[in-house]
C-alpha cells in the first residue's frame, strides 16, 4: 500500500535524487513526481492504473 507522505521507491540508493516519490490521494488515486523537480508538480493515477502498472513490473521481474 502506497503512504500518504511521499516516499522513494525501494530501489533508490541514499543520496540519489534521481528518482521518482510516490504518495496516495484519498479519492484521487496515487500520485507521482520527479524529485529533481518537486516543484513542477505531479502526475495522478487511478488506483487501476496503479495497480496495472505494478502487476507488470512483477511480471517483468525488474
Amino acid at each position: 500500500m502506497i503512504s500518504a507522505q511521499w516516499a522513494k521507491a525501494s530501489y533508490s540508493q541514499k543520496g540519489m535524487d534521481n528518482c521518482v516519490e510516490c504518495r496516495s490521494a484519498p479519492g484521487h488515486g496515487v500520485l507521482v513526481r520527479d524529485t529533481q523537480h518537486r516543484r513542477l508538480g505531479h502526475l495522478e493515477f487511478p488506483v487501476s492504473e496503479w495497480e496495472g502498472f505494478l502487476r507488470s513490473l512483477k511480471q517483468r521481474k525488474l
